[in-house]
């Protein structure tokens, strides 16, 4: 059986690279990281004429082979190193027929390195439109290649790649422009000093500014040693190499490609010159902004809340089908729960990475890129990290995803490490539950004081992550170029087949990327929450029975029976009957007295279960951090919210409902609940402004939320930096929250 022809994918941003590459693959692809590199790796399979396969492999977007950035890196290292295993048999470079002559600079160098290469120029359907015109049979005849005139819109062409691929083997592998012009004696000397190796990869070895693999170290190491030029000097050849290369273009493109310059003007223009202005470009940007994130917030409410449900279920289910025992507790308050607090954030990624992709696939992303860039680059980011920071607040994990877009390294750290201080949706619950307790109501200028808390909030968060971003800008030692290029694609309709792809892999990287460590984590804490060593926990059942009969059930528990009670006859008078209702009750004949007893066995259920969280391991970690949390204005209960919460932020309300024996989370009765705590001296209440404000500017602060952890571990490869992120956020929102009780205190 022959082995698959190694295909390298090769182009400029925004040439349709990956467009060719569905064609290609289909759905017979996937995704990874290089090893020990956290660039995307894309391969896939293609079925070539005559049964031959062939093993295609996307390479990030480069511009040339001088590299710049780390994913460019990665496609000199694997053009150099005849070793690795996707070393490619052909190289397929892929042009844009609308910017044909800066896309071939790329197509001269990788010629040079005697690999055979052939041509693609896609989005040959834009040709008459714009007044183009190509002699393919002269352009190859220059080129000394074949080359395959495609339109991925109109799936033309495709077809001609793969006939060419399976004949790789006749291609010329002959340079077309001779580098060592540029300095004849010096690359006599490398000749004479290495006349075994190709002229060519010796220059890129000595030239490039990468990290290479352990890959023929020894040459690489000679070669560098041998050169006696300073790093300006080489620059300079660089430079004339590049001259060099557009000279031979020129030439090349003056007989074989013509352009009717008023046909190719018009509606990018006046589209560019709106879009990018100083003024409206921000307007246009800003609402286009407020509409996804509106959007992403409407329509991912429906799924997720059915997710919601569906997991609720499976996990009843599963407790009421299965026998009583620990391995069904696991399974439906640990797996299920961990599996559910994966799948439930899928809408909101799905959601963000589909409008990501139609702002990619209509050129509209590159616009937005270059009008941000200077107001965001004295900060340490780029216009490239505006995107992640927005799209935080409604979920940091798609938002530290999407800061795949940016090319430097040191700006997407940074863009990552700040974009969890942006306000998500997570936070909600808790802030609202919060403000609601202790901010006053009335208002200023006809906005009440509750919102305009809110909005402070939401700035709060938004101004910590650009501040975070100019300090870390100056503390982090990490080389990274900062050359700003960004492609100005030409406007089209997005591919519905490409947006789809990218919304399938961005999403199925989630799940089965950061959802093994999410669903290790989820199964720890249902572990910390459901186990005790104290004899307490043991026999908490009985401890509270006996309670119960000598004392009756606690006031709040009384509280409770009685206002579902008044609810549901207020309802049964109105006429109202709710099928879903949480007591199970289905009809309208159900007596009051029915339901007392229903109420008093849910209420003494949840007695149990908060006295046996008070006394589990997570509830003594509650009790050991106590001093810890006691100079925030916070008590062991408020102490185990936080630690259970870094689950998920609003995971914070549904611990306090169990602590307070409530039996369900609405905001209100837990605000009540928490409203009656009283502090150490049993005279004031617990939450009051400074307490309040502390927690509320904790929580603006403080990671909290271990699938965001995950993320970052994900796409830094590395415990390193989300570990760093980890002690940095909650040692400062720590501080800020003390700073602030101890003042309005």
């Amino acid at each position: 059986m022959s082995k698959n022809i190694n295909v390298a994918l090769i182009g400029n941003p925004n040439t349709g690279k990956t467009s060719v590459f569905n064609q290609l693959t289909g759905l017979k692809q996937k995704v990874g990281n290089y090893p020990g590199i956290t660039v995307e790796k894309k391969e896939g399979l293609c079925k070539l004429p005559r049964g031959v396969k062939a093993h295609i492999l996307d390479l990030p977007g480069t511009y040339s082979l001088n590299t710049t950035s780390l994913d460019e890196s990665v496609v000199v290292e694997l053009l150099l190193n005849k070793k690795s295993k996707d070393y490619p048999d052909v190289a397929i470079v892929i042009t844009d027929v609308e910017n044909l002559k800066r896309n071939l600079l790329l197509f001269t160098q990788i010629k040079d390195l005697r690999i055979p290469t052939i041509l693609v120029i896609n989005m040959a359907d834009r040709m008459s439109r714009k007044g183009i015109s190509l002699d393919i049979d002269a352009l190859e005849q220059k080129l000394d290649t074949k080359i395959a005139l495609v339109s991925t819109r109109k799936s033309s062409g495709i077809d001609h790649i793969k006939e060419l691929i399976a004949n790789y083997k006749i291609l010329s592998t002959n340079p077309v422009v001779n580098a060592s012009r540029i300095a004849p004696e010096y690359f006599d000397r490398l000749k004479k000093a290495f006349p075994n190796e190709d002229l060519y990869k010796l220059w890129l070895v000595i030239t490039q500014d990468v990290n290479f693999l352990p890959i023929e170290k020894k040459r690489i190491e000679d070669a560098t040693s041998f050169s006696t030029k300073s790093k300006s000097e080489l620059k300079k050849l660089q430079h004339r190499e590049t001259v060099l290369r557009y000279q031979f273009i020129n030439q090349t493109l003056r007989d074989t490609y013509k352009v009717d310059l008023q046909a190719a003007k018009g509606l990018r223009a006046s589209l560019d010159k709106i879009l990018t202005h100083r003024i409206f470009g921000y307007v246009i940007f800003f609402l286009i902004l407020l509409i996804i994130f509106q959007a992403i917030f409407d329509w991912s409410t429906y799924p997720m809340d059915f997710i919601d449900a569906q997991f609720a279920s499976a996990s009843e289910w599963i407790k009421t089908t299965f026998p009583p025992g620990i391995l069904t507790d696991l399974l439906a308050e640990g797996i299920v729960a961990g599996i559910g607090g994966i799948v439930i954030f899928i809408p909101q990624i799905a959601f963000l990475f589909l409008f990501i992709s139609l702002l990619e696939e209509t050129g509209y992303m590159s616009r937005v890129v270059f009008l941000m860039d200077k107001l965001m680059r004295p900060f340490g980011l780029s216009g490239k990290s505006v995107v992640p920071l927005i799209s935080g607040t409604a979920c940091a994990i798609p938002a530290v995803m999407a800061t795949r877009t940016i090319e430097n390294w040191k700006e997407r750290l940074i863009t990552i490490l700040v974009t969890p201080f942006t306000t998500c949706s997570a936070r909600l619950p808790v802030y609202l539950i919060l403000i609601a307790l202790v901010i006053p109501k009335g208002t200023v200028l006809g906005l009440s004081y509750q919102a305009l808390t809110l909005m402070l909030l939401y700035l709060l968060g938004f101004a910590m992550a650009i501040f975070s971003a100019m300090v870390l800008n100056k503390i982090l030692k990490i080389k990274s170029r900062s050359l700003f290029m960004v492609e100005m694609p030409t406007y089209r309709l997005p591919l519905t087949k490409n947006v789809a792809y990218t919304v399938l892999e961005k999403t199925k990287s989630f799940v089965f990327g950061a959802g093994k460590i999410i669903l290790a984590i989820s199964i720890v804490l249902w572990f910390l929450g459901s186990n005790g060593f104290s004899e307490d926990f043991k026999n908490a059942e009985s401890i509270v029975n006996k309670r119960i009969e000598q004392q009756g059930l606690s006031p709040y528990s009384k509280n409770y029976i009685q206002n579902n009670i008044q609810t549901y006859m207020r309802n049964t008078k109105l006429g109202i009957v709710d099928q879903e209702n949480a007591l199970g009750l289905r009809s309208m004949q159900d007596s009051v007295q029915s339901m007392t007893s229903i109420l008093t066995e849910r209420a003494r259920d949840q007695e149990i279960a908060s006295y046996r969280l008070e006394h589990s391991y997570i509830g003594f970690a509650g009790k050991a951090i106590e001093p810890i949390v006691r100079p925030l204005g916070y008590d062991w209960k408020i102490g185990i919210a936080v630690l259970t919460s870094f689950a998920a932020r609003e995971v914070f309300v549904g611990t306090l409902a169990t602590i307070y024996s409530v039996g369900n989370d609405q905001e209100e009765t837990i605000k009540n609940r928490m409203a009656a705590e009283l502090d150490e001296s049993g005279k004031k209440p617990l939450f009051n402004l400074a307490s309040g404000i502390s927690l509320m500017l904790f929580y603006a602060f403080a990671m909290q939320c271990m699938s965001t952890l995950a993320i970052v571990k994900r796409e830094t490869n590395s415990w390193k930096w989300p570990l760093l992120q980890l002690l940095f956020m909650s040692v400062f929102a720590y501080l800020v929250a003390l700073t602030a009780f101890q003042i309005l205190n």
